[in-house]
This record gives C-alpha cells, structure tokens and sequence, in this order.
C-alpha cells in the first residue's frame, strides 16, 4: 500500500449506534444512490445522483435539504451516447461552480465494453445551471488507462485537487484512492499519489474497493470520507485525514481509520450506507452529511441492478478532539465545528 498510517479511532458497529428523533425525514429522495449536494451562493442546494437507468445526468434545486425530495426543481441535462464513448453506466455525477463555470464530473463506460469506466466532466458557462448549454469537454486523463471513478474536486490553501477512485495496475480486482492538483478544472497534474488502497478487512468485504470520496475541510484538518467493499449490505464509510498544513501530495500526511466510520444499522432500518457528499444547514451554522442506504438487507440478485439506494441525510456531530462524528449524528443538537 501507500504510505498511508492507520492511526485514528472509530466507534462504528452495527447495532450499536445512539438515537433519538431524526432532523431530516429520511429517505429524502428515494432511489438516488451516490448523492451530491451543493448549496451555492444563491442559497439554494443543488442536488445530482445516479439514476436507476444509469442512462442520464438530472440536477435538482431547492431552497431546503428536505425539500430537494419534495418540491425542488429538476432538469435533465444530459443524456447517454447511443454508442461509443458515455454510452453506458452513467454514474456519480458532481455539480461544482469553479471560477465563474458550472462543471459536472461522472463517470460513464461504453456500451460495447461496459466495464471500461473512466471519468469526464460536462461545463456550462451561464450563471444558471438550469439554463444554458451543457458542452462535453472529454475524458479526466490520468496517469493510466483503467477503471476509474467517484472524481470530486476541492480546493485547499490556493490549490485546486482532485481525489477520485481507480484501478491500480499493480493490483488486481481492487479500486484505490489517487490524490492530484489540477492545472485547470478539466487538467490535471500529474503524476498522482496513491493516499488509500483497501488493506483492511472492512474494506474487503465481497470487493476489495475504496471509492466515493468526499471532502470536508474543519478544525484544522482536510478529512476525505469514502465507500468500502461491495455495495450490498457490506457497503461502508472509512475516512482519511490529514493535517490543513500538510503535504496533501505526500501519501504520509494521511491517516486512515482502523474502523468504518459508518456503517449498517439494523436498528435503524440502514443497510450498506455509503457514497457521501457534505453540505451545510440552511442556517449555515452545521455541517451534514448527505449518503445513500437501503432499508433491507438481501439483495439478489445483483445489489448494482437494485434501484433502492435512497438518499438520506443526517447532522453531523464533531467531537472534543475536532474529528467529525457520523455514528451518532442522528441527534438533534449537532454540535458546531470551529470553522
């Protein structure tokens, strides 16, 4: 594996997880798996998954969290190639607004080798995404032609970076976690760092994968959750960390949980919970997180071609030591982080 230490706690276990009333009416949007939530300086949340078909990329608007499910706006924006390139498994869109342009990242394979995933972006120049035309601008090149997925972007001290998950050529049957800066917000410079390859059980459970990530930056730190293992009930959330005056770029900045940090609740009716993204409450005073789980456990015959991963979301609590607390996040009184 990388560099990457193992060194944080996690108080994750099935069962085990505190509750009391939810904040949220969870699910928020049924069958949206690998949500995405963005509130941008409008006010407004802007809201992208993967569809069931896999065959579209929609965007929706609300000036909630709960409303995104209920009374938001929602356009189709693009849709899948007939054939070739992006014309098969479209995934994990990301809306991100970079210096002025709207942007969409996802991934998509094509209908003759449906397999052969790799990452693309989609920009619009208008100030509203639900106007204007939404240009094709290719494929997110890496260091290596393999599977590739989940790419986020975010932005740390002056420098834009990109993590996103992708096939190791040195490894077999198993997705890692690469880190790079971008050059620009369809270029990245590379090479990349490998900062996570799945080395643990949890993260080893029916597949060998790390994928996923998202990024939230707090208390003096750059925390990277991801999904681990395959994606039936098994599905789970470990987190990376590194310091904020850190070498991102140096595998060795990252710590890496020894344990999920969340993971299936039967008590709680959540199964395989994963595929994040984080936004703020509409008072701007709480950080949340916003995932997908099922309300079962069996799925047959193939958890991929199971349409019910809903979209849920829950306060984030922080505990004394600054480090993000999602097992018991259901309560009603999120602590605030220290901005």
């Amino acid at each position: 594996m990388s560099n990457t230490r193992t060194t944080l706690d996690s108080a994750c276990s099935i069962d085990q997880i505190q509750h009391t009333r939810m904040s949220f009416v969870n699910p928020i949007i049924e069958q949206r798996a690998d949500p995405w939530v963005l509130r941008h300086t409008d006010g407004q949340y802007y809201f992208t998954a993967s569809v069931p078909a896999y065959d579209r990329i929609e965007i929706r608007r609300s000036e909630t969290i709960q409303g995104l499910g209920r009374t938001s706006e929602m356009k189709t924006i693009w849709t899948r190639h007939a054939s070739g390139e992006m014309s098969w498994h479209i995934w994990a869109p990301e809306l991100h607004f970079i210096n002025g342009k709207w942007y969409v990242y996802f991934a998509a394979s094509r209908e003759d080798s449906i397999w052969a995933i790799r990452i693309y972006a989609l920009s619009n120049t208008s100030a509203d995404p639900f106007e204007g035309e939404w240009v094709e601008e290719g494929q997110i090149k890496t260091d290596f032609e393999s599977f590739s997925l989940d790419a986020t972007t975010f932005e740390h001290r002056g420098k834009r970076y990109m993590v996103w998950a992708q096939k190791d050529q040195a490894q077999e049957n198993s997705s890692e976690l690469f880190l790079a800066e971008m050059i620009s917000p369809i270029k990245l410079k590379l090479p990349a760092t490998l900062i996570s390859r799945p080395d643990l059980p949890w993260e080893r459970v029916g597949h060998n994968v790390n994928e996923g990530p998202a990024v939230l930056i707090r208390n003096g730190r750059v925390f990277i959750a991801y999904s681990a293992s395959a994606t039936d009930h098994n599905y789970c959330m470990g987190m990376l960390a590194a310091d904020a005056d850190a070498i991102l770029l140096d595998a060795a900045s990252w710590t890496k949980t020894l344990e999920p940090v969340l993971c299936t609740s039967v008590a709680d009716s959540e199964f395989g919970p994963g595929h994040n993204s984080f936004t703020v409450s509409e008072d701007g005073k709480h950080d949340v997180l916003i995932y997908h789980a099922r309300d079962y456990r069996d799925v047959d015959p193939d958890p991929l071609r199971d349409p019910n991963r809903h979209t849920r979301a829950r306060y984030i609590r922080w505990r004394d030591d600054g480090t993000p607390d999602f097992t018991n996040s259901l309560l009603d009184t999120p602590k605030q982080s220290a901005r």
